[in-house]
């Protein structure tokens, strides 16, 4: 495993800069993190930044297979550095609040299709939409409903 985030991005082929190393230690930082959250994290630890040089640097991330993008239904795309493995995601449809969940039947059950269409699948999104512990505790749902 790579520590270093500037050898980790040399072995993907994508020059070191100092954006991109703050772009890749600012979605570690804030898993799940929209552009603009990105873009505030990135801001406090190098200062300014455009919001397009942080888009950009996404880009090259995604593309790259460093970071991962996910762009749930109605939501701005986010952003997160576990790549590489079988894992789902968990949204609360009150606040928002995105976290990570394991595939519950293993890792590559997921990507079996009941009929694959003589497509060569790589990647399943499953996405849990619901209520997170805490908005149900601010507002529990009416009896009988």
């Amino acid at each position: 495993m790579i520590s270093d985030p500037a050898d980790l991005l040399r072995q993907h082929g994508v020059q070191v800069t100092a954006q991109r190393l703050a772009v890749l230690r600012g979605v570690s930082a804030q898993p799940h993190g929209t552009a603009f959250d990105v873009t505030e994290v990135v801001r406090a630890e190098i200062g300014v930044i455009s919001r397009q040089a942080v888009y950009d640097a996404l880009e090259i991330l995604v593309d790259r297979g460093l970071i991962r993008r996910i762009q749930p239904a109605g939501s701005p795309a986010r952003y997160e550095n576990r790549v590489g493995d079988n894992h789902h995601h968990l949204i609360c449809r009150t606040c928002g609040r995105m976290v990570d969940v394991d595939c519950a039947v293993g890792d590559t059950p997921c990507l079996t299709a009941a009929d694959d269409q003589g497509y060569e699948i790589d990647e399943a999104e499953v996405v849990y939409w619901g209520r997170c512990p805490e908005c149900i505790e601010e507002s529990p749902a009416p009896a009988g409903g």
